[in-house]
Protein backbone atom coordinates (compact mmCIF):
# COMPACT_ATOMS: atom_id res chain seq x y z
CA UNK A 1 0.00 0.00 0.00
CA UNK A 2 1.10 3.46 -0.83
CA UNK A 3 1.67 5.51 2.41
CA UNK A 4 0.80 8.68 1.14
CA UNK A 5 -0.41 10.32 -2.71
CA UNK A 6 2.27 10.60 -5.33
CA UNK A 7 1.94 13.66 -7.52
CA UNK A 8 4.66 14.10 -9.72
CA UNK A 9 7.87 11.42 -10.63
CA UNK A 10 9.90 11.80 -13.36
CA UNK A 11 13.62 10.83 -13.58
CA UNK A 12 14.45 13.72 -11.31
CA UNK A 13 12.04 15.12 -8.70
CA UNK A 14 9.30 13.32 -7.05
CA UNK A 15 6.41 15.48 -5.08
CA UNK A 16 4.19 13.97 -2.38
CA UNK A 17 1.41 14.69 -0.51
CA UNK A 18 1.97 14.63 3.00
CA UNK A 19 -0.34 13.91 5.56
CA UNK A 20 -0.59 16.11 8.45
CA UNK A 21 1.62 14.47 11.58
CA UNK A 22 4.18 12.97 9.74
CA UNK A 23 7.98 14.37 10.19
CA UNK A 24 9.66 15.06 6.80
CA UNK A 25 12.97 13.90 8.32
CA UNK A 26 14.52 12.16 11.72
CA UNK A 27 14.68 14.78 14.72
CA UNK A 28 15.47 15.53 18.31
CA UNK A 29 11.98 16.59 18.95
CA UNK A 30 10.61 13.54 18.77
CA UNK A 31 13.27 10.74 19.54
CA UNK A 32 10.42 7.73 19.63
CA UNK A 33 9.06 8.78 15.97
CA UNK A 34 9.88 5.50 13.56
CA UNK A 35 8.12 7.31 10.68
CA UNK A 36 9.39 9.92 8.25
CA UNK A 37 9.00 10.93 4.84
CA UNK A 38 12.12 10.60 3.60
CA UNK A 39 12.81 7.29 4.87
CA UNK A 40 9.34 6.13 3.47
CA UNK A 41 9.87 7.43 -0.10
CA UNK A 42 13.55 5.87 -0.14
CA UNK A 43 12.30 2.07 0.42
CA UNK A 44 8.73 3.19 -1.76
CA UNK A 45 11.11 4.42 -4.50
CA UNK A 46 14.50 2.20 -3.95
CA UNK A 47 16.20 4.99 -4.50
CA UNK A 48 17.99 7.69 -2.38
CA UNK A 49 16.06 10.81 -1.69
CA UNK A 50 16.52 14.58 -0.81
CA UNK A 51 13.74 16.76 0.42
CA UNK A 52 14.55 20.37 -0.59
CA UNK A 53 11.86 22.49 1.24
CA UNK A 54 10.44 21.40 4.80
CA UNK A 55 6.82 21.16 6.01
CA UNK A 56 6.05 21.50 9.49
CA UNK A 57 4.84 18.01 11.02
CA UNK A 58 1.51 18.96 11.39
CA UNK A 59 1.01 20.97 8.24
CA UNK A 60 -0.48 18.60 5.31
CA UNK A 61 0.29 19.22 1.64
CA UNK A 62 2.50 19.08 -1.39
CA UNK A 63 6.11 18.29 -0.51
CA UNK A 64 8.92 18.29 -3.45
CA UNK A 65 12.00 15.81 -3.24
CA UNK A 66 15.43 15.61 -5.77
CA UNK A 67 16.37 12.21 -6.48
CA UNK A 68 20.01 13.21 -6.60
CA UNK A 69 22.16 16.18 -4.67
CA UNK A 70 23.10 18.02 -7.76
CA UNK A 71 19.24 18.65 -8.86
CA UNK A 72 18.65 18.66 -4.81
CA UNK A 73 21.37 22.08 -4.74
CA UNK A 74 19.49 23.54 -7.94
CA UNK A 75 16.02 22.94 -6.31
CA UNK A 76 17.61 24.67 -2.79
CA UNK A 77 18.65 27.61 -4.68
CA UNK A 78 15.27 28.38 -6.17
CA UNK A 79 13.69 28.01 -2.68
CA UNK A 80 16.43 30.45 -1.15
CA UNK A 81 16.03 33.05 -3.86
CA UNK A 82 11.82 32.97 -3.39
CA UNK A 83 11.53 31.52 -7.34
CA UNK A 84 9.10 28.76 -6.34
CA UNK A 85 5.57 30.19 -5.57
CA UNK A 86 3.82 28.55 -2.48
CA UNK A 87 0.03 28.62 -1.95
CA UNK A 88 -1.47 27.12 1.28
CA UNK A 89 -5.05 27.44 2.98
CA UNK A 90 -5.56 28.15 6.54
CA UNK A 91 -8.30 27.91 8.98
CA UNK A 92 -7.97 30.87 11.45
CA UNK A 93 -9.58 32.17 14.18
CA UNK A 94 -11.19 35.71 13.87
CA UNK A 95 -12.69 37.58 10.32
CA UNK A 96 -9.24 39.15 9.13
CA UNK A 97 -9.62 41.55 6.11
CA UNK A 98 -10.78 40.23 2.53
CA UNK A 99 -7.11 40.44 1.57
CA UNK A 100 -4.06 41.82 2.98
CA UNK A 101 0.10 41.79 3.46
CA UNK A 102 1.74 41.23 6.79
CA UNK A 103 5.56 42.67 6.32
CA UNK A 104 7.02 41.87 9.76
CA UNK A 105 10.49 41.16 10.59
CA UNK A 106 11.10 36.97 12.56
CA UNK A 107 14.25 36.17 14.11
CA UNK A 108 15.69 33.51 12.74
CA UNK A 109 15.03 30.01 14.30
CA UNK A 110 17.55 27.26 13.78
CA UNK A 111 16.66 23.61 13.21
CA UNK A 112 16.54 21.62 16.39
CA UNK A 113 19.87 19.26 14.75
CA UNK A 114 21.64 23.11 14.77
CA UNK A 115 23.47 23.42 17.46
CA UNK A 116 24.99 26.43 16.44
CA UNK A 117 24.04 29.40 13.77
CA UNK A 118 25.30 27.71 10.07
CA UNK A 119 28.02 29.45 8.51
CA UNK A 120 26.67 32.81 6.74
CA UNK A 121 23.14 32.88 8.85
CA UNK A 122 22.03 36.30 9.29
CA UNK A 123 21.99 37.76 12.82
CA UNK A 124 18.78 39.02 14.23
CA UNK A 125 15.54 39.44 12.50
CA UNK A 126 15.34 38.53 8.98
CA UNK A 127 12.47 40.04 6.47
CA UNK A 128 9.41 37.87 6.11
CA UNK A 129 6.37 38.86 4.21
CA UNK A 130 3.57 37.19 3.39
CA UNK A 131 0.12 37.76 1.66
CA UNK A 132 -3.10 36.41 2.00
CA UNK A 133 -6.52 36.77 0.81
CA UNK A 134 -9.96 35.73 2.72
CA UNK A 135 -11.75 32.69 0.99
CA UNK A 136 -14.86 31.97 3.45
CA UNK A 137 -15.91 33.44 6.99
CA UNK A 138 -18.03 31.19 9.27
CA UNK A 139 -19.56 32.20 13.06
CA UNK A 140 -20.19 29.70 15.37
CA UNK A 141 -22.94 29.87 18.46
CA UNK A 142 -20.52 29.17 21.06
CA UNK A 143 -18.65 31.52 23.43
CA UNK A 144 -15.12 31.33 23.76
CA UNK A 145 -13.18 33.95 25.82
CA UNK A 146 -15.53 36.94 26.40
CA UNK A 147 -17.69 36.85 23.59
CA UNK A 148 -20.84 34.73 22.80
CA UNK A 149 -20.16 33.14 19.29
CA UNK A 150 -16.46 32.39 17.68
CA UNK A 151 -15.39 33.84 13.85
CA UNK A 152 -13.00 31.91 12.25
CA UNK A 153 -11.59 32.28 8.37
CA UNK A 154 -10.23 29.86 5.48
CA UNK A 155 -7.45 32.25 4.48
CA UNK A 156 -5.33 31.27 1.06
CA UNK A 157 -1.99 31.82 2.24
CA UNK A 158 1.02 33.25 -0.06
CA UNK A 159 4.57 33.61 1.38
CA UNK A 160 6.71 35.49 -0.40
CA UNK A 161 10.20 34.46 2.09
CA UNK A 162 10.72 31.04 3.99
CA UNK A 163 11.41 31.63 7.14
CA UNK A 164 10.97 28.65 10.00
CA UNK A 165 7.11 28.78 10.96
CA UNK A 166 6.71 32.23 8.65
CA UNK A 167 2.82 31.42 7.97
CA UNK A 168 2.04 30.45 11.26
CA UNK A 169 4.07 32.78 12.91
CA UNK A 170 2.65 35.88 10.90
CA UNK A 171 -0.80 34.70 11.16
CA UNK A 172 -0.39 34.98 15.18
CA UNK A 173 1.42 38.70 14.47
CA UNK A 174 -2.06 39.44 13.46
CA UNK A 175 -4.04 38.24 16.17
CA UNK A 176 -5.38 35.81 13.41
CA UNK A 177 -3.41 32.48 14.58
CA UNK A 178 -3.85 28.88 12.42
CA UNK A 179 -6.48 26.61 14.32
CA UNK A 180 -5.14 23.50 15.79
CA UNK A 181 -1.60 25.25 16.47
CA UNK A 182 -0.30 24.22 20.25
CA UNK A 183 2.76 26.70 19.76
CA UNK A 184 1.68 29.98 18.43
CA UNK A 185 -2.36 29.52 18.30
CA UNK A 186 -5.52 30.17 20.81
CA UNK A 187 -5.87 26.95 23.10
CA UNK A 188 -9.42 27.61 23.85
CA UNK A 189 -10.36 27.78 19.85
CA UNK A 190 -8.03 24.48 19.47
CA UNK A 191 -10.53 22.64 22.02
CA UNK A 192 -13.32 24.34 20.76
CA UNK A 193 -12.78 22.74 17.28
CA UNK A 194 -11.47 19.46 18.67
CA UNK A 195 -14.93 19.08 20.81
CA UNK A 196 -17.12 20.25 18.12
CA UNK A 197 -15.74 18.67 15.07
CA UNK A 198 -13.33 16.00 16.74
CA UNK A 199 -10.22 18.12 15.01
CA UNK A 200 -7.15 16.89 16.51
CA UNK A 201 -4.07 18.48 13.15
CA UNK A 202 -2.89 21.76 12.91
CA UNK A 203 -5.43 23.26 9.91
CA UNK A 204 -2.71 24.50 7.76
CA UNK A 205 -2.29 22.53 4.00
CA UNK A 206 0.12 23.47 1.49
CA UNK A 207 -2.46 22.67 -1.38
CA UNK A 208 0.47 23.93 -4.70
CA UNK A 209 4.12 24.69 -5.77
CA UNK A 210 5.00 26.29 -8.99
CA UNK A 211 8.40 25.86 -9.95
CA UNK A 212 10.98 25.61 -12.80
CA UNK A 213 12.48 22.10 -13.56
CA UNK A 214 16.02 22.40 -12.85
CA UNK A 215 16.95 20.01 -15.76
CA UNK A 216 14.49 20.37 -18.54
CA UNK A 217 13.59 24.00 -17.49
CA UNK A 218 9.92 23.13 -17.91
CA UNK A 219 7.49 25.13 -15.91
CA UNK A 220 5.91 22.75 -13.64
CA UNK A 221 2.45 23.37 -11.36
CA UNK A 222 2.43 20.87 -8.40
CA UNK A 223 -1.48 21.04 -7.15
CA UNK A 224 -2.76 19.35 -4.74
CA UNK A 225 -6.57 20.30 -2.97
CA UNK A 226 -6.89 19.65 0.62
CA UNK A 227 -8.02 16.11 1.84
CA UNK A 228 -9.27 13.99 4.58
CA UNK A 229 -10.18 15.63 7.78
CA UNK A 230 -9.21 18.84 6.55
CA UNK A 231 -11.95 18.94 4.01
CA UNK A 232 -14.57 17.78 6.19
CA UNK A 233 -13.54 20.39 8.73
CA UNK A 234 -14.25 22.74 6.27
CA UNK A 235 -18.01 21.41 5.66
CA UNK A 236 -18.17 21.50 9.33
CA UNK A 237 -18.22 25.46 9.32
CA UNK A 238 -20.40 25.66 6.20
CA UNK A 239 -17.90 26.51 3.77
CA UNK A 240 -18.25 24.97 0.24
CA UNK A 241 -16.02 22.17 0.16
CA UNK A 242 -14.91 23.33 -3.66
CA UNK A 243 -13.01 26.09 -1.56
CA UNK A 244 -10.19 23.61 -1.09
CA UNK A 245 -9.36 23.46 -4.52
CA UNK A 246 -8.92 26.77 -5.12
Amino acid sequence: MVPFPIVHRDDWLCAIHKPSGLLVHRTTLDRHETRFAVQMLRDLLGCHVHPVHRLDRGTSGVLLFALDRDVAGALGAQFETGIVAKRYLAVVRGHPPEEGTIDHPLARQFDDYEQSPPAGAVAGPQRALTRYRRLAVAELPCAVERYPTSRYALLEVVPETGRRHQIRRHLKHVAHPVIGDATYGKGRHNRLFARLFGSDRLLLACVELRLRHPVTGTLLAFARTARGRLRARHSCVGWDPALTGR
